[in-house]
Order: C-alpha cells, then sequence, then structure tokens
C-alpha cells in the first residue's frame, strides 16, 4: 500500500512538474523563439568577421544595458515610476550620447576610457582587438539574455569579457578587482544605512519635495556617465579599438535605441531585484543610493585601467544597505531576527546568482580559447 502512494505522489508530481513547463513555455514562447533564432544566426554569422563584430555588439549593447540596467538606472526608473517613459529615456540617453563622445574625442577613438587598454602582468593586452570571432563569443550577449529574463543580476564584465582574454591572469585581475569592491561596497553600505536609516524612516515620509527630486535626477545622471566610463568596454569588446566617425555613429544610435526600448519596458523583469529592496521606490533613498555608488565607481575608475564588474559592488552596496536597515529597525527582538535571517538570504540569493554568471563566463572563456583552457588545467596539475 505505501509503495502504491508513493508511486501515485511521484507521478503527481511528476504532472504537476510537465503543467508548469507548459506553463512557463506559454507565457515565454515569445521570447524562446526570439532567442532560439538568435543562435541560430549567431552560428551562421560568426563565421565572417565584419558582420559578426555588429552582430555581436548589438546584442551585447542590449543584453549588457538591460542587465546592468538595475544597477544605474533601476532605482531612477523604480522611483519615477509615474513618469512618461520617454521622458527618462531622453535624460538617461542624453548624458550617455555626451559620455561617450567626450571619451571618443579626447581618447582618440576610444570609447571605453582606456579600459580594453588594460594589460596583464606581462605587459600584452588583456582583450585584443578580435580578427575573428568564435560561435561562443557572438553567442554569449544571448546566454546574457537569457539569464536576465531569469533575474540573474549576472556580471556582464565577466560573461562578456572572459570570451576574449588571452590569459587567466587578464580575468583573474578582473576578478580581483571585482571582490574587491564587493567588499568595499558591501562595508561602505552596511555602515552608511547603520548611520543613517533610523533618520530615513523618521523623516523620508509623504511626498519628496521638489529639491529631491532634483537631486535625484543630478545623482542619476552622474552616476549612469560614470558607469558608462566602466562599463563601456563590455558591449565595444566586439568592435575596432579606435572607431571612426562612421563607426562612432553606429555604436551611439545602437545603445541609445536600446534604451529607450528598456525604458518603455519600465526595466523589464530584472527590476523586480530593486523593488523587492526597502524603501527604493522613495526618491529620497534612491538619491542616497545612488550617490553612495557612484562614489564608488569613481574611486574605482582612478585606481586602474583593468576592467571591473560593477554588478558585485551593486549587490555588495544593496545587500550591505539591507542588512544595516533591518538591524536598525524598531521592531520587536523576534521580528528582527527573522528580519535580518532574511536580509541574509536576500544577500545570499543575489550572491549566488552574481556567482552563476561567473562561473558560465569561465565555461565560455575556457571554450572559446584552447590556450586559455590549457592554462588553466596548468593551475590544477
Amino acid at each position: 500500500m505505501p509503495k502504491t502512494k508513493n508511486k501515485q505522489i511521484n507521478s503527481s508530481r511528476f504532472r504537476e512538474l510537465i503543467y508548469q513547463f507548459f506553463d512557463i513555455f506559454k507565457e515565454e514562447r515569445k521570447f524562446i523563439i526570439i532567442t532560439a533564432f538568435l543562435f541560430l544566426l549567431a552560428g551562421v554569422i560568426y563565421p565572417f568577421p565584419e558582420v559578426a563584430m555588429w552582430f555581436g555588439f548589438v546584442l551585447a549593447a542590449y543584453s549588457a544595458v538591460s542587465n546592468d540596467s538595475i544597477q544605474t538606472i533601476g532605482t531612477f526608473i523604480a522611483s519615477n515610476a509615474e513618469r512618461k517613459w520617454y521622458v527618462l529615456w531622453l535624460y538617461i540617453g542624453g548624458i550617455f550620447l555626451v559620455t561617450v563622445t567626450v571619451g571618443w574625442w579626447i581618447n582618440s577613438g576610444d570609447v571605453t576610457y582606456g579600459r580594453l587598454q588594460a594589460t596583464d602582468d606581462n605587459g600584452v593586452l588583456a582583450f585584443p582587438q578580435p580578427n575573428e570571432f568564435a560561435f561562443l563569443q557572438i553567442a554569449a550577449p544571448v546566454f546574457l539574455l537569457v539569464l536576465t529574463r531569469l533575474r540573474m543580476p549576472v556580471s556582464t564584465t565577466f560573461l562578456l569579457l572572459s570570451s576574449f582574454a588571452v590569459s587567466p591572469g587578464a580575468v583573474a585581475s578582473v576578478i580581483g578587482k571585482s571582490i574587491n569592491a564587493y567588499f568595499l561596497a558591501f562595508g561602505l553600505g552596511l555602515i552608511v544605512w547603520l548611520s543613517i536609516s533610523r533618520f530615513t524612516a523618521k523623516y523620508f515620509k509623504g511626498k519628496a519635495s521638489k529639491k529631491w527630486i532634483v537631486a535625484q535626477w543630478i545623482t542619476s545622471g552622474i552616476l549612469w556617465s560614470v558607469w558608462i566610463m566602466q562599463d563601456a568596454a563590455n558591449i565595444a569588446i566586439y568592435l575596432p579599438r579606435t572607431l571612426d566617425t562612421l563607426q562612432f555613429i553606429g555604436f551611439s544610435a545602437v545603445v541609445f535605441l536600446g534604451l529607450g526600448l528598456i525604458f518603455y519596458l519600465k526595466g523589464d523583469k530584472i527590476q523586480d531585484i530593486v523593488n523587492e529592496k526597502s524603501e527604493v521606490r522613495d526618491i529620497r533613498s534612491a538619491t542616497i543610493i545612488d550617490f553612495v555608488y557612484a562614489l564608488i565607481l569613481v574611486y574605482k575608475l582612478f585606481v586602474s585601467v583593468i576592467p571591473m564588474s560593477t554588478t558585485w559592488v551593486f549587490i555588495g552596496l544593496l545587500g550591505g544597505r539591507e542588512l544595516g536597515f533591518r538591524i536598525r529597525e524598531k521592531v520587536k527582538s523576534k521580528s528582527k531576527k527573522k528580519r535580518i535571517k532574511e536580509a541574509f538570504a536576500m544577500i545570499g540569493k543575489d550572491l549566488g546568482l552574481a556567482t552563476i554568471g561567473l562561473v558560465i563566463s569561465v565555461i565560455i572563456a575556457t571554450s572559446v580559447n584552447p590556450e586559455f583552457k590549457n592554462q588553466i588545467l596548468e593551475l590544477f596539475e
């Protein structure tokens, strides 16, 4: 009798899984069809460098910005949800155009502010300009689209740049700088919100004044500009290291239009990662988050030209903020313990999802570059 019941239970669970699968497929069928088509197209295009270069760039431009939108414009979108999407787009898009134009002009055609000019320990370019492409290099942005759809805040720096790295040392430098920045952001977030969370809980009530609105727009604009200086390398990795005028116009137009789509979709599903955090919809709290984040990026911008995962900085900052916020809450002892446990669970989830992206990026890098793979294997011998 027990065996029969177990079989019935297992059969019921199996049917539930089947139904869930079909429900997901029904809900996401358009996205699944589009990504399948993009993978197929990547397989057809990658042997043709000139075409593959622009195809990979277009995919990287949208996938990188849409995944990383939660870091820079996520709080901006959340706290300005009542405003017209095209107003937000024109503001953020305008800052993008100014930032990349200045970089392109003063750096003689380099829109990455020197990030793709970084060298490894042997003085060799860490991410040289590719003359030909592997399938996984072109398909990497499609993987990023899928992970973004699954609401995973993966590092676009790891996922996109790693497949172009010439040595494990180049990737190790990026990882080291990113992990260091994670702990810096976590510690700073914890200290800041331990200090101000009770103040914000007491005084950040009701409708924000116009001064806060102005402050948030200025802060978000500065953060967005600094983020571009850090992460433009992730999407320009497919293109020549110096762009001529026509190439620059193409680069700028693609990203600008992609931003429009992101604002039209209000950040899409990955925006939930920001929305689930405490008080981010309050424009005053969002302003403080953006200000602290911008300070960290500005500091790291001048430390070295080695690319860095801004995703890890962001989840570190939000993690430290959330923990500090919940430690300082005025609630009963049992409730506080529960709230702190929830904060640690949220921190662990975000860090785990980001780690998945790191693992996938290393797998892609070792699959694309045989020399990279051999050097990785030598480390374990």
